[in-house]
């Protein structure tokens, strides 16, 4: 996935946010609802998460220095696990700590303007429609065939993923605030708001916690995906003389992959020889797979002992044990 579609998606989020946040936020003074308070800060929660994306993506982009010699790609992993933190703690608890406040004081909505609330919520509803969907359509752009759990779960670049979450949360989370404001109005009875508020902040929590585990995951280091695994292993064996003993492969961020392997070099007599075959593998491998910016190869010899086990990426590759 390119870094422009998760900032199209990012944009499209920040600008419905800002703009439905200010309406909560009205609409409270108006009616002293926890659950247009709670959903006024979920957008502002929201609005901070944007924010960090693209700040992450934009540090990302430092080129390498001698510190960092594989640069500092995993800054968008890093910003996206600092969203879930912000969505658990300033979103979900929030609104958890929101509702067992009007639990313990359960009044009706105040004031004449019971209608602002309503207003709000459908039209914010709407607004977060077309921030979804704008989600969706730049997801669709590298999602393939995969179903949508599979796709949050094994994207390597981290704003799709998380802006879907926090889209299709913040549209549950409405909805969640128009059932609670509403029965409140048709019963006058304060409980109703206390429950939706509490649904809010139970599904945030629940978000963040997805968000979290995934993002825990990227930062631990992830292979590259089966298809690209496979491609690789093509690659060093197109010459039709060089094979794989193992193979290992890292994301270093959403686009840049490390690529380490041991491969044959039966045949060869000399160090130039060598050096010929591990620089076609090298070449070959950046044609099929552009994002493996970092290639080391490291020549050995077949030995007729070998056996097929798995990989550490998970895929079944040729492992051949060297002859010392």
């Amino acid at each position: 996935m390119s870094a422009s579609g998760g900032n199209k998606a990012i944009v499209a989020a920040l600008a419905a946010n800002l703009t439905i946040a200010a309406l909560k936020f009205v609409a409270f003074a108006l009616t002293r609802s926890s659950s247009m308070l709670a959903e006024g800060i979920h957008s502002v929660a929201d609005s901070g998460n944007q924010l960090l994306l693209l700040l992450g993506g934009k540090r990302a982009k430092r080129q390498a220095s001698p510190e960092h010699p594989f640069g500092y790609g995993r800054e968008r992993y890093i910003y996206a696990f600092i969203v879930s933190i912000v969505l658990f703690s300033v979103g979900g608890l929030f609104a958890l700590y929101e509702a067992y406040h009007k639990y313990q004081d359960p009044h009706p909505i105040e004031g004449s303007f019971w209608w602002v609330p309503l207003a709000v919520l459908i039209g914010a509803i709407i607004a977060e429609s077309f921030s979804f969907r704008t989600a969706i359509r730049e997801s669709n752009h590298t999602r393939g065939d995969m179903g949508w759990i599979r796709f949050v779960r094994t994207a390597k670049a981290p704003e799709l993923p998380v802006i879907l979450l926090e889209d299709f949360g913040a549209l549950i989370g409405l909805v969640f605030a128009l059932f609670g404001v509403s029965m409140t109005l048709l019963t006058d009875n304060g409980m109703w708001d206390a429950a939706g508020t509490a649904m809010i902040g139970l599904l945030l929590v629940g978000i963040a916690a997805v968000l979290a585990v995934e993002t825990k995951s990227l930062l631990l280091g992830e292979s590259a995906k089966a298809s690209d695994v496979a491609k690789i292993e093509a690659a060093i064996a197109s010459d039709g003389s060089t094979r794989i003993i193992h193979l290992k492969t890292l994301h270093l961020g959403p686009e840049e992959l490390l690529v380490a392997a041991k491969i044959t070099v039966e045949g060869q007599e000399n160090g130039r020889q060598i050096a010929a075959v591990i620089n076609g593998a090298e070449q070959r491998i950046r044609t099929a797979v552009p994002i493996a910016t970092a290639i080391y190869l490291e020549p050995d010899l077949y030995s007729p002992r070998a056996a097929s086990t798995p990989s550490a990426n998970g895929s079944s590759t040729r492992s051949l044990p060297s002859e010392e």
